[in-house]
């Protein structure tokens, strides 16, 4: 398990990462990890996740009170409610990827069965009804979902993804814009084919199989 500095370095690298590839503008987005089963590290609110230090990010415990750091993210309650829903959860992401937002305005989710990266790293995307972000009626949107998903696209509102920890948490969030993207180009160029249920059976076997 990884040490809460070197979370925090993480953390602010994932951050400019998500900044540098446009699935975050502004202040927009934020980001959690465990550190251990007392304690949460989060982005502080209020401040471009694509310019922060280790020493910036928060710590608050698992009632959602602040420990040290700034100002917590009003998102806390949102990020407590995914981790309390699975104890293997160590990392979540919450961003605003243009692409995939689109899909959320229009009430659309990401389609399984048409890429292999939907099927086999993203799963089942649930699409959220909205919810006003900070509010308590923005987790319990997500209940529902929690136990069988790890990726939610937040109606009029963004995506968030969850992992094992905050690295597998981040790939999914990248895969799931560029798949969004693929989607969408697809749909312009007229025709969204489905990978053959045979083919895609084999795929989620192999997966099952390989642990990869």
């Amino acid at each position: 398990m990884p040490t809460e500095r070197e979370l925090r370095e993480l953390m602010a690298e994932l951050g400019r990462r998500l900044y540098d590839r446009g699935l975050i503008g502004a202040r927009e987005g934020n980001l959690s990890a465990r550190i251990d089963p007392h304690r949460v590290l989060c982005t502080p609110a209020s401040v471009s996740k694509g310019h922060l230090t280790p020493e910036d990010m928060v710590v608050i415990d698992a009632k959602s009170r602040w420990v040290s750091g700034g100002q917590k993210t009003s998102e806390v309650p949102m990020h407590l409610a995914c981790y309390e829903s699975r104890e293997e959860i160590g990392g979540i992401v919450h961003a605003h990827p243009p692409v995939s937002t689109g899909f959320s305005v229009a009430g659309e989710s990401i389609p399984m069965g048409v890429m292999t990266e939907v099927d086999l790293l993203l799963g089942p995307v649930a699409l959220v009804p909205y919810a006003s972000p900070g509010t308590d009626d923005l987790p319990n949107s997500m209940k529902p979902f929690l136990p069988n998903h790890n990726c939610f696209l937040l109606a009029h509102h963004g995506a968030v993804t969850l992992g094992t920890d905050l690295f597998e948490a981040y790939d999914r969030m990248e895969a799931l814009e560029r798949c969004a993207r693929s989607i969408f180009t697809a749909r312009c160029l007229g025709r969204v084919n489905q990978i053959p249920d045979t083919v895609a059976r084999h795929l989620l076997e192999v997966e099952a199989t390989s642990g990869q």
